[in-house]
């Protein structure tokens, strides 16, 4: 067994076991949130890896990158045995890649606008699926942060509930770069709190929160996170993390 992987899956195990602790300090059921591997700018062995670890989720912040990758991946995990992962779409998605987002990609995270809305449920309706789908909230109103605002997000989940070929599963946020955890943890607090008065409002369910990653993800399962983004913390810097194996 290559003793890079042995390390990486080491490095699942902890992680895993962080969140299961973060879980129950928050008087939550460790089983409540789940661990998503962040792959960007990394080659198709690191969602195999993960695959392959256990791990059922795998998060692309582009379009382009995964069209190429997502079938490699893959190859390699169906030679191998292993279950394939649900890939989703983390990043900024441009309008003119929703096409190929609803192919590539298992649910959509960072829908920001009725605009986007609009044309995945146009797309999903012309292909026959109905695509699950996140609405990315500027939770932390950082203005260096994609998201749509926090005063809009009434009107985006009333469009995106009557979009009838998207399944809209819940809400995610970035939290701001900031050396305080308290900027974090506010923005964690904030989308809790939006999630709820939309639930309250339209008397529906949402039960995705996707939010926290390598660096503060304790903190947003303190405030109700059910799905964590990691990519540092699995595979190190994408400087230095295990260059011959899976650049």
């Amino acid at each position: 067994m290559n003793p890079s992987y042995d390390l990486f899956a080491n490095t699942v195990a902890q992680l895993l076991e962080r969140i299961q602790v973060a879980c129950v300090a928050a008087g939550r059921l460790p089983g409540s949130v789940k661990l998503m591997a962040v792959t960007k700018t990394l080659g198709p062995e690191a969602p195999f890896w993960a695959a392959r670890a256990g791990l059922g989720l795998v998060g692309e912040n582009r379009v382009q990158e995964a069209v190429g990758k997502r079938p490699a991946a893959e190859s390699l995990l169906k030679s191998a045995g292993v279950p394939l992962p649900h890939w989703e779409l983390i990043g900024h998605l441009q309008s003119n890649k929703c096409k190929l987002a609803t192919q590539y990609f298992d649910r959509v995270q960072s829908v920001e606008s009725e605009k986007l809305i609009m044309l995945l449920n146009r797309i999903s309706g012309e292909s026959g699926r109905k695509l699950p789908i996140l609405l990315q909230i500027n939770a932390g109103r950082d203005p260096a942060k994609f998201g749509a605002d926090i005063e809009n997000a009434p009107a985006l989940c009333e469009c995106a509930l009557n979009a009838t070929h998207l399944r809209l599963e819940g809400l995610m946020t970035i939290a701001p770069l900031s050396d305080d955890p308290s900027v974090a943890e506010r923005t964690f607090a904030n989308l809790a709190t939006i999630r709820d008065e939309l639930q309250r409002r339209f008397s529906i369910q949402l039960p995705e929160l996707s939010m926290g990653m390598s660096g503060d993800f304790p903190l947003a399962i303190k405030h109700g996170s059910t799905l964590v983004r990691v990519g540092t913390a699995l595979y190190g810097s994408r400087d230095t993390a295990h260059p011959d194996a899976i650049r």
